[in-house]
């Protein structure tokens, strides 16, 4: 423990009480203690370097490059992926990986380049090895997207792992993105980002860093061609980043800089060379498909949080009814437990918990539990005893079962790196499964507790079985929540065989939308919170996490009805769109703030349920191919440079542009355009790309437009499917895709693809058949006809 925890600890005392405080402390010092005798002294350490290169040897899609101190494997797969480890490392075991290692590119071949070096050429990209161990990535024309620098290693003199530095080059026009979950903004600008998942312990708004979900995943955009960079060690490390600058010096351009420090594991990394959809296709191809959600997991959702029992579920979706405002689910915090006892009921308060749900079920409601990784080490809990009995809990390097402090007390913890763990754990969920539950979502999966300090509520030297390979929570730390999403996704793909799990968590790791998505957590409640939190979204999407939200309203306090009903517009265009306002806020039901935001909130969760359809096909896409529900403005001209820096508006799949509004007293804002035509969905005025445009905002709405020859399916008045079109402009063409789905099981339905087009002063809307064009067999609706451009 260091002077910055004692702090803390002290604080801990103040906050939550005396006994609890006191208790934090007293844990703090015990990971101290246990740490102090479980890991290795490091003492002095020697660097080394590669060192020359020496020989190489040609495998199928690459080989390996020996150097006097280390050596380079490098394969090139059948998917256009480039995976390189040194010191010998391959791409397995991994946590990211699905379905095993790709097979390697026949065609690629290791081969000698000018001066002592070593190439491979693949498809989409080269890559050159120095003969001093750097190395590069190229475009098939020739043009440096990445050089990776020589790395460096610091290992202990009496043996053991090594830390390690790899300093990388990129492009004096490149933009970084990703590194999972970050409120500082889209784009990651110039400085240091930790790798080590985290609860800040307070609600966090942009200037918080790291948080629940970190990765070592960046995507690089450039001019010449965008790049996805994984480092493929879960263990603590930062990434400094310093963007480029053209025409620096003399003229001469300044390249951007990424300096990633590790304190263990392999030195391996993972590259693909592409447009952004097409790296992101090859990345799912790698970390496995996103979860399917449930079609009712699209829809509206409602979080409670407090005391209150089956009366207060029963008000709370009354009040929905009573003000016609559609709602699809209700979540349960951890008050409907029993003593916060995971997986058992509060009886007093909950006396007929499954009767509930069935009522609710009945009127299309599904209710959700929160699930935590921590246990009440308490005989006669029968969680901990059968845990005790499957030996399931983390122990110390003496061999004593840890305990952690949790806000109910202390509590010891599963291990999720463990496959008989997973087993025993994703059997669990039946009891939440007979109480009518139908979805779940992990909170403080980190793990940490509301009561630490930002670290994990394990020690460091607290033993993992990392299936079977052994370990310490160095390495296990930043994969923990992802053994917990898999257990129990697991589990209910066993105990459900029939329906898609609805599963999202507040942590995870690269490979972690193979089992669900995430929110953004303890968002602060504020303006600075809401751009925060739509940051994070868009980050998680560029990572592989197509499927998260944000709380509406934030975390730790009572938003003013202004920024609660621009929360909640936004909201409604993310893939979970969740209300869960502050304890001083009640539940954040819309009708508390008043008639007026009660009738906009209306209009914009209508709004949400008519394009269910398009987020169900969002979420087939993002399954096939893993392109993100929402992305950022330049995700499909990442050429453009300007819209590279904005960060306060998105894409909604390919045809609509979400402008939300972000700053109070916001009556108009200015909206990026990028090229072509689009329409405002409310007033059907035209704008063309690529310009900046002022666009109203009024309280009732915030900016939506719509891609000119876009085909959206949507939920028609009578509950059906239909296709709203937007007419092309003359002599262009547009289209679409639908996917109609709209049940909970696992059939594949099928992709069908529309084309509009212009034909005097009609559109045209066809359906690509396999014997050529064919009519729809949906309604048509066309809209934009006959209006002019705006002024």
């Amino acid at each position: 423990m260091n002077g910055r925890d004692l702090v803390r600890s002290m604080k801990a005392v103040g906050s939550a009480g005396a006994g609890q405080g006191l208790l934090t402390v007293r844990a703090a010092w015990r990971r101290r203690r246990i740490d102090a005798v479980g890991l290795p002294v490091r003492g002095a350490e020697r660097a080394r370097v590669p060192g020359p290169v020496v020989s190489a040897e040609p495998a199928p899609g690459g080989g390996v490059v020996r150097f006097t101190r280390s050596e380079l494997r490098i394969t090139v797969t059948a998917g256009g992926a480039v995976f390189w480890g040194w010191d010998g490392a391959g791409p397995e075991p991994s946590y990211a990986l699905a379905g095993g290692v790709p097979e390697p590119d026949p065609r690629a071949v290791l081969e000698p380049d000018k001066d002592g070096a070593w190439r491979v050429v693949a498809e989409r990209m080269t890559v050159v090895v120095s003969r001093l161990g750097a190395v590069e990535v190229r475009t098939p024309g020739g043009v440096s997207l990445r050089r990776e620098l020589p790395p460096r290693w610091w290992e202990p003199a009496g043996g053991g792992g090594a830390r390690w530095m790899q300093r990388s080059e990129v492009a004096a026009d490149a933009r970084f993105f990703g590194l999972g979950g970050r409120a500082s903004g889209l784009r990651l600008r110039g400085g240091t980002y930790r790798l080590w998942n985290t609860g800040p312990g307070h609600a966090f708004g942009p200037g918080d860093d790291p948080l629940y979900l970190t990765m070592p995943v960046q995507m690089v955009v450039a001019d010449a061609a965008t790049h996805l960079v994984f480092h493929d060690s879960s263990w603590d490390g930062t990434v400094t980043l310093r963007e480029g600058e053209e025409g620096a010096g003399s003229g001469h351009d300044r390249a951007g800089t990424s300096d990633l420090r590790m304190d263990g594991g392999p030195l391996r990394c993972w590259v693909m060379v592409g447009t952004p959809a097409r790296v992101l296709q090859t990345w799912a191809s790698l970390t496995g498909a996103a979860a399917l959600p449930p079609a009712w997991a699209l829809g509206h959702q409602h979080a409670l949080r407090g005391p209150g029992g089956e009366q207060e579920v029963r008000r709370v979706v009354g009040g929905y009814h009573e003000h016609g405002l559609p709602l699809e689910a209700v979540h349960l915090g951890v008050d409907h437990f029993e003593a916060h006892r995971t997986f058992t009921v509060d009886r007093d308060r909950f006396p007929k918990l499954s009767v509930l749900a069935e009522e609710l079920r009945r009127d299309g409601i599904r209710l959700v539990s929160v699930v935590e990784p921590a246990v009440r080490p308490e005989p006669g809990n029968s969680v901990y005893d059968s845990g005790t009995a499957e030996d399931a809990f983390v122990r110390d390097s003496a061999g004593e079962v840890v305990r952690g402090v949790v806000r109910s007390g202390e509590a010891v913890y599963p291990d999720f790196t463990r496959a008989r763990t997973r087993a025993w754990w994703g059997g669990l969920y039946e009891e939440r499964l007979s109480q009518g539950f139908a979805g779940f979502w992990h909170d403080l999966d980190e793990p940490v507790s509301l009561t630490a300090f930002g670290e994990s509520t394990l020690p460091r030297s607290a033993r993992h079985d990392l299936e079977g390979r052994g370990g310490d929570h160095r390495e296990a730390h930043n994969v923990y929540a992802l053994g917990m999403a898999r257990a129990a996704y697991e589990g209910l793909s066993e105990l459900v065989p029939r329906e898609r799990p609805f599963l999202f968590s507040r942590s995870g790791w690269a490979g972690t939308q193979r089992y669900g998505g995430t929110w953004s957590g303890e968002v602060a409640t504020g303006w600075p919170g809401l751009r925060a939190s739509l940051s994070l979204v868009l980050g998680l999407g560029l990572c592989g996490v197509p499927y998260s939200g944000s709380d509406v309203g934030g975390f730790d306090g009572a938003p003013s009805p202004e920024l609660y009903l621009r929360w909640f517009q936004l909201g409604a265009y993310l893939p979970l769109f969740r209300t869960h306002a502050g304890p001083r806020a009640g539940h954040g039901e819309p009708w508390e703030f008043g008639d007026e935001v009660l009738e906009h909130a209306r209009v914009a969760l209508v709004e949400r349920r008519r394009l269910l359809p398009y987020f169900m096909t969002l979420a087939h896409l993002a399954r096939r191919t893993g392109a993100p529900y929402v992305r950022p403005l330049w995700w499909g001209v990442p050429e453009d440079r300007a819209l590279r820096d904005c960060e306060d508006a998105f894409l909604l799949g390919d045809c609509l542009l979400v402008a939300p509004v972000l700053a109070p007293g916001t009556d108009r804002r200015v909206v990026r355009v990028p090229r072509g035509r689009w329409y405002d969905v409310e007033s059907e005025r035209v704008y063309e790309g690529p310009a900046r445009v002022l666009v109203d905002a009024p309280l009732s709405r915030i900016p939506v437009l719509v891609r000119a020859g876009a085909v959206l399916p949507v939920r028609g008045d009578d509950g059906s499917l239909e296709l709203e079109v937007w007419a092309p402009a003359h002599g262009r063409t547009g289209g679409g895709l639908v996917v109609a789905d709209s049940g909970d099981g696992w059939e594949e339905p099928e992709i069908e693809r529309y084309v509009t087009r212009r034909q005097g002063a009609r559109v045209v809307v066809e359906r690509e058949g396999e014997d050529g064009p064919v009519e729809p067999s949906l309604p048509v609706r066309v809209r934009g006809l006959g209006l002019g451009l705006s002024p």
